[in-house]
């Protein structure tokens, strides 16, 4: 056997795979993005499944370059926001996106709301029932594209909605009709080995000239697992040990003990399922902060111990509805609820803010314009 290659490191030989025979491991979202494409170049293609993906429409199609023209200033930031309220379940006059994330959490949220204006209405039972009709629609929509029936099963997703992440495309489940796009699926345990050869599944080996783990990519591990190295802070501790029984910051941004050091990321802060529109508010904050210490002449910023114990209570105090919103201990394992592990008691620290990404956006707005950098340590 001999290439192989992660998802995410793509080589630049795989526009020569005609008379290869790839193995794909994985069918999350990093599997269904490249299926298609390696369907239509390799001699011969194997999927190995552990869990079907829940797989809705994605209706790509070519932008009206007339619509387009006609797109006014700050466009950009009016369709982040319009798509953060719709899928927060914040009232919108107008879907500016459109999309299967709209489409899918809009359903949901307008069976809520349902539920709510009827007082006799059993809530709990209504979004279940929302839950399985919209899963329902997905496995249907397996039926429609895969020829196969004995296969449509097989890629079926048996699970609730957001125990796995939600994927949208429209070539991955039609993969399977290609007479070289074979799926190999393992019934939920995965691959049993990897020989000189090739994989061994359930006691029989595919032999392949190639594998692409399309494992997808780690979330949610330390810094220093992912990076390959330490932070070490101005009192000679390491991120890893200051927060190994527990996360500590400040909105998420900045922690005690290491100045200048800004972070980017959900924990502490806010879940957004458009990420990069958490990245421009995370970053309009951070300008804020180091204009502002500019402008004194301040060398370092740091964060204060009450500031940071006060922000560590209010995500303890809101993150157990954060933890909760995705995954759950009755999902199949994946990186939504731990992998089906027990969660340390200390992790519900490194939730995000359980008031929702827009109060979180709204706060961080709050305390600029408040202008006295509460928790905050400038010195020169």
């Amino acid at each position: 056997m001999g290439l192989r290659l992660h998802r995410g490191g793509p080589d630049g030989d795989l526009d020569r795979l005609g008379d290869k025979r790839v193995a794909v491991i994985g069918t999350g979202a990093s599997a269904i993005q490249c299926v298609p494409f390696l369907g239509e170049t390799a001699q011969h293609l194997y999927v190995f499944q552990r869990t079907p993906s829940s797989v809705d429409v994605r209706g790509n199609e070519p932008t009206d370059s007339q619509w387009a023209a006609g797109l006014q200033p700050g466009w950009q930031k009016q369709r982040m926001e319009n798509f953060n309220g719709l899928v927060s379940g914040v009232p919108q006059t107008e879907d500016l996106v459109d999309d299967g994330w709209t489409d899918l959490i809009g359903m949901m949220i307008r069976r809520f709301r349902d539920a709510q204006a009827d007082g006799s209405a059993d809530i709990a039972e209504i979004l279940e029932m929302a839950n399985f009709d919209k899963m329902n629609e997905i496995r249907s929509r397996v039926d429609g594209l895969v020829d196969s029936p004995e296969i449509a099963e097989k890629l079926k997703p048996y699970y609730r909605m957001f125990c796995k992440r939600p994927t949208f495309n429209d070539e991955y489940l039609p993969a399977f009709n290609r007479p070289n796009v074979e799926l190999v699926d393992t019934a939920g345990k995965g691959i049993d080995r990897i020989t000189e050869h090739g994989l061994v599944v359930d006691g029989v080996e595919y032999e392949v000239d190639c594998i692409i783990f399309a494992t997808g990519f780690e979330v949610g591990t330390s810094y220093a697992r992912r990076a390959g190295y330490e932070i070490i802070g101005s009192r000679g501790q390491t991120l890893s040990e200051k927060w190994a029984t527990g996360m500590s910051t400040l909105h998420g941004v900045q922690s005690r003990g290491f100045p200048n050091c800004f972070f980017m990321q959900i924990s502490q802060a806010a879940f957004t399922a458009n990420f990069p529109h958490l990245l421009d508010e995370l970053s309009t904050h951070l300008a804020h902060i180091i204009g502002h210490a500019l402008h004194q002449g301040a060398a370092t910023v740091e964060v204060s111990e009450q500031g940071e114990e006060a922000w560590v209570a209010t995500i303890v105090e809101k993150g157990l509805g954060a933890m909760g919103a995705l995954g759950g201990a009755d999902c199949t394992p994946g990186y939504y609820n731990n992998e089906g592990q027990a969660r340390e008691p200390s992790a519900i620290q490194a939730a995000p803010y359980g008031g929702g990404s827009i109060e979180f956006f709204q706060l961080l707005e709050g305390w600029r314009a408040d202008g006295n950098f509460d928790g905050l340590e400038f010195t020169n």
